[in-house]
């Protein structure tokens, strides 16, 4: 069993689900320790948080990830326990196998060998791990990164270890993400008997126009590094369950993940315009989860690049496609950020799972990012 594998197993058999982070980071801490990390956790409410550094010195390059998990789901519809990490043709299974043990396993393997073979390495290294990716994403990264900076602790090169792959490992180097900007909109009717129509105002009725012309909008149309804006309605609820009603209140959410080519505040209004003008009762609540961030082929994306091909004999599609990570709050600091893991084909789902032999690839790719950029 590779060192990679056994470590991802312990991580795997952790229940770490949002906000809980089991044994996880304690795990890590040991082994790093061992190497001469300094081990500093920094908890925000019910949030582990953990920053490993070796080194006091410039440049910075720093592996991120997360120790939660989703949840399981129904299971009963495992073909294994998803914590008990098993080994089936050629694959690891459990809760956390490709989001994202996997990658933090290969990350702390990649340090102790990188370590082994070069002690006297130029700058420093660090792992900043969080257990509150998953969810609300408050006390986690985003907490960190301020102390951080409160500190003048400057990242310079940062390696997400999300599962960013699409086929095998190492097809795919994010370079940057969409913004994700997200709202709740209210609009207010006149609840009334469907029979007397003229008694009621019917808040799906009036904004059903509104709604046409904002499926029609064109935000943007991206540009060669991001694709365009999308808006996309994901819940939509009114009524009270009685057929014989006209509903008082229309309750709608959705979400734009959009390029930069548009910031959120255009975004807010444009749509705060629209509604206005189809004179709307309306009340919105509007959520960003983060601005997008672009990180230019300098640096880091080369050694990433080089790394993949040494290792892997493939050259990594540059994307920033997906959802949003943790490299939201890091990018804005300056640093060079980009997103390097397994393939995200079995995330979140039902027998989640990685295959071993991504383990120990990915462990070699990490290793030789450290060793071009800290050698």
């Amino acid at each position: 069993m590779s060192a990679t594998l056994e470590l991802a197993k312990k991580l795997i058999a952790q229940a770490s689900v949002t906000p809980e982070d089991g044994d996880c980071q304690t795990i890590i801490s040991k082994h790093l320790e061992a190497s001469g990390f300094h081990a500093e956790p920094m908890p925000f409410g019910e949030v582990k948080n953990l920053w490993l550094r070796r080194g006091t010195q410039a440049p910075l390059l720093v592996f991120a990830g997360h120790t939660d998990v989703v949840p399981t789901g129904p299971e009963e519809q495992w073909h294994s326990p998803p914590f008990e990490p098993t080994l089936r043709d050629n694959k690891l299974y459990g809760r956390g196998a490709a989001d994202m043990k996997s990658s933090i396993a290969a990350m702390t393997i990649a340090c102790e060998n990188f370590i082994r073979t070069h002690p006297q390495h130029k700058g420093s290294v660090a792992l900043l791990l969080t257990s509150d990716e998953e969810g609300p994403a408050i006390n986690g990264t985003k907490k960190v990164i301020e102390q951080l900076q409160a500190r003048d602790d400057c990242i310079d090169w940062c390696i997400v270890g999300e599962p960013t792959s699409s086929s095998s490992v190492g097809d795919t180097l994010k370079i940057g993400r969409r913004g994700s900007l997200s709202a709740t909109l209210k609009i207010h009717g006149l609840q009334g008997h469907v029979a007397y129509p003229q008694q009621a105002k019917n808040p799906i009725h009036e904004f059903a126009p509104a709604l046409v012309e904002l499926t029609d909008l064109g935000w943007d149309t991206g540009n060669e590094h991001f694709p365009a804006t999308t808006f996309q309605i994901s819940n939509f609820n009114a009524g009270t369950g009685a057929s014989n009603i006209i509903p008082g209140i229309l309750s709608v959410e959705f979400n734009l993940r959009f390029s930069n080519e548009i910031t959120a505040e255009d975004i807010k209004s444009k749509i705060e315009q629209l509604l206005q003008k189809h004179q709307l009762d309306y009340a919105i609540d509007w959520h960003l989860s983060g601005d997008p961030f672009y990180c230019k082929p300098e640096e880091l994306v080369r050694a990433c690049e080089q790394a993949i091909h040494e290792t892997l004999n493939i050259k990594p599609e540059l994307s920033t496609t997906g959802g949003t990570s943790d490299g939201r709050f890091i990018a804005p600091t300056g640093a060079q950020v980009v997103e390097l893991g397994p393939v995200n084909e079995s995330i979140h789902k039902i027998d989640e799972h990685i295959e071993v032999a991504a383990l120990d690839q990915l462990t070699t790719v990490y290793e030789n990012i450290l060793k071009k950029l800290l050698t």
